[in-house]
């Protein structure tokens, strides 16, 4: 199987110049899958972080996930800033997968399934959610992308989830934002989920399976428009 690596987009057709101009771009999908039943370090087979530690799981190995830094989104600041994601508490914990994308992608679904069940010891909850957004969201917190209820005073029911996303959503998946600066203009999105759970006497995260996907399309700034042809030469 061969593999190919480059910048985007990726677009394909058969009438590559005109007013009928048939080309496409390509779907495109990262994903993350964690296992919180792993004890196992980073850079292994369903590694799902820890503590004020999310991860990676985009990576050379589509089950080898490797530790991820999270930054607080901003267009305007370099060095971008490493986000501050509190320590676990009787009250919360928050666990998570971060994903790099181009900027100005058009985000097409989020997907979420929960594979086995979160398991907390004896602990009373009140809200198990993953929230979708461009930087870490807290608690009740208003994600930029989507947000994923799996249960309140329960820790959901297992099988492919329903990611719920509001009018602003929707709009934000449009394209999306700058988040990551970097010194070689060559400037990021990030998508990050964060796995909320919120109630009381709250002990050790010790069992529970995600796979984590996000899809999407890059965006071709060569198109052109109406009126002007052949909607751009690329090489």
């Amino acid at each position: 199987m061969a593999r190919a690596t480059f910048e985007g987009p990726v677009l394909a057709g058969d009438v590559r110049f005109g007013p009928l101009r048939n080309v496409g771009s390509a779907r495109l999908s990262q994903q993350a899958l964690v296992d919180y039943s792993v004890t196992t370090g980073n850079g292994t087979t369903g590694y799902p972080g820890a503590a004020q530690q999310f991860v990676n799981g985009n990576q050379m190995s589509s089950d080898a996930n490797v530790n991820a830094t999270v930054y607080t989104p901003s267009s305007s600041v370099f060095p971008s800033a490493v986000a501050s994601i509190p320590a676990d508490s009787g009250t919360n914990i928050y666990r998570g997968a971060v994903m790099y994308l181009p900027t100005g992608v058009q985000i097409e679904s989020i997907v979420v399934d929960y594979l086995t069940a979160i398991t907390v010891g004896n602990a009373s909850l009140s809200a198990v959610n993953i929230y979708v957004s461009n930087g870490y969201t807290a608690a009740a917190g208003t994600p930029t992308y989507a947000t994923i209820a799996l249960g309140t005073t329960t820790v959901g029911t297992v099988g492919r989830q329903t990611s719920t996303y509001s009018a602003t959503n929707l709009l934000n998946m449009a394209a999306t934002s700058t988040d990551i600066l970097q010194s070689n203009g060559t400037n990021l999105s990030q998508v990050v989920f964060t796995l909320s759970i919120v109630g009381v006497t709250l002990t050790t995260l010790t069992a529970g399976k995600f796979n984590l996907d996000v899809n999407y399309v890059q965006a071709d700034g060569t198109l052109g428009t109406k009126t002007v042809y052949p909607f751009g030469n690329a090489g």
